[in-house]
């Protein structure tokens, strides 16, 4: 899968042309120019290597908004289990690597919020593509 449609899981996975430091170096950035919080950056596979077992590359980048997200959470509480917004950069098993993230529509439909508040989600949506994207020269 290489498009910008949901899975039926909810879960949205697109190719990135970089390692998985890189991309998840570049989505860290674009996030950070457009003022959204990065509040934590996990390497799961450097966490495994200093626990003494091996897995392929993958991070996740938390982030948010607190003016996007808090109307969800004072709609829906509940919502609030899927924010802030996760993007998960990993490796598969042929060395290519992707970022998936839970589909804007399926957290709306998923706490019954309002379909007008996807806006507040949907913003990240083409940063994250574009830190997948091969580097213009």
């Amino acid at each position: 899968m290489n498009s910008l449609t949901p899975s039926d899981a909810g879960v949205v996975r697109i190719a990135s042309a970089h390692s998985v430091p890189e991309t998840a170096a570049r989505l860290e950035s674009a996030l950070g120019e457009r003022g959204v919080l990065v509040f934590a950056r996990i390497d799961f596979s450097g966490d495994a290597a200093r626990a003494g077992l091996s897995m392929r590359p993958e991070q996740m980048l938390i982030f948010g908004n607190p003016k996007a997200g808090t109307p969800l959470m004072q709609a829906e509480p509940l919502s609030g289990l899927d924010l802030p917004l996760k993007a998960l950069i990993f490796e598969d098993a042929a060395a290519k690597v992707w970022v998936a993230w839970n589909d804007p529509q399926y957290i709306i439909r998923r706490h019954g919020l309002p379909t007008a508040l996807a806006a507040n989600l949907a913003a990240v949506v083409p940063l994250i593509a574009q830190a997948a994207q091969p580097t213009a020269r």
